[in-house]
C-alpha cells in the first residue's frame, strides 16, 4: 500500500499489471486530502487510513483504470468498504453527487501523466 502524494499514470499503470491488470484498488480520505493506491483489498487500506486517525465517515473506496485516465471510466465507485446506511449510502458505489465531487478532485490533484 503506498499513500500518494503525487502519483504518475506510469506507476499505477505498474500496479495495476501487477495485481488486477487494469484495475488499482484504492481508498480517499475526503477531509484529510489523502489517497492510498495499491492493495488487493480495500478494506486494508481503509483500515491503514483508520489507523492513522482517519474517520470512517470520510474514506471511500474507489477503482482506477489508468488506462482511461480524464475519461468518465478512469475512477470507478465500486467498493464494499461504501455501503454505510447511517450515511444513507446503501450501495457499493458513492450516492451522495457532491462527495464524488471531492473524490474526483482528490485523485485528479494526486495523479498526472
Amino acid at each position: 500500500m503506498t499513500e500518494v502524494g503525487l502519483i504518475t499514470l506510469s506507476e499505477l499503470n505498474d500496479m495495476a499489471a501487477s495485481m488486477y491488470g487494469d484495475m488499482v484498488k484504492a481508498v480517499v480520505d475526503i477531509e484529510r486530502d489523502v489517497l492510498i493506491v495499491d492493495s488487493e483489498l480495500h478494506v486494508d487500506q481503509e483500515q491503514l487510513l483508520l489507523e492513522q486517525g482517519s474517520n470512517q465517515k470520510d474514506l471511500w473506496g474507489i477503482n482506477l483504470y489508468p488506462q482511461k485516465f480524464r475519461s468518465d471510466e478512469f475512477i470507478e465507485f465500486d467498493s464494499m468498504i461504501n455501503i454505510r446506511p447511517r450515511q444513507h449510502n446503501m450501495s457499493r458505489g458513492v450516492e451522495n453527487e457532491e462527495i464524488k465531487k471531492r473524490i474526483i478532485n482528490l485523485v485528479l490533484r494526486k495523479v498526472s501523466k
